[in-house]
């Protein structure tokens, strides 16, 4: 990649929520979702045991809108997300029901996408837009 001012970037090094209740987001992604974090001092917690990002985008809110509600418009009840993460897991429809039992309100539930990933989607505690899918295109299963 060639960037402005010969600046060249060679993959994402970290990405996060900004925590507002840090007790629910801790038992969204360390309890519930099973990531194994380190905690450093003031509550920071992060993990380089998840292997690295396949996608980054910049994923235009009307289409977001779209995916989750099936209109081009964020509804105004719900919170606008500033981001966007997923995490593909091996069982969707396990993993939904799961974060179902747990109070998460789904957006989108066990989505077939018309590019073969599976997704349900959710507003986490942060306002973050989280996804649990399974997208067969970036699997290194041979």
């Amino acid at each position: 990649m060639e960037g402005i001012a010969n600046i060249r970037v060679l993959f994402i090094a970290g990405f996060g929520p900004i925590v507002r209740e840090a007790a629910a987001s801790r038992k969204l992604y360390g309890q519930i979702l099973g990531i194994p974090f380190k905690e450093e001092k003031g509550g920071y917690l992060h993990t380089e045991a998840l292997k690295g990002a396949k996608s980054f985008a910049l994923w235009p809110l009307p289409e977001a809108a779209k995916s989750c509600y099936g209109k081009n418009s964020w509804p105004d009840d719900v919170p606008v997300p500033q981001a966007w993460i997923e995490f593909d897991v091996d069982n969707v429809e396990t993993a939904t029901a799961e974060l179902e039992s747990r109070g998460y309100q789904m957006l989108v539930k066990n989505k077939k996408e018309q590019w073969g990933q599976t997704v349900s989607r959710f507003i986490g505690p942060e306002g973050l837009l989280v996804g649990i899918t399974l997208t067969p295109s970036m699997r290194d299963e041979k």
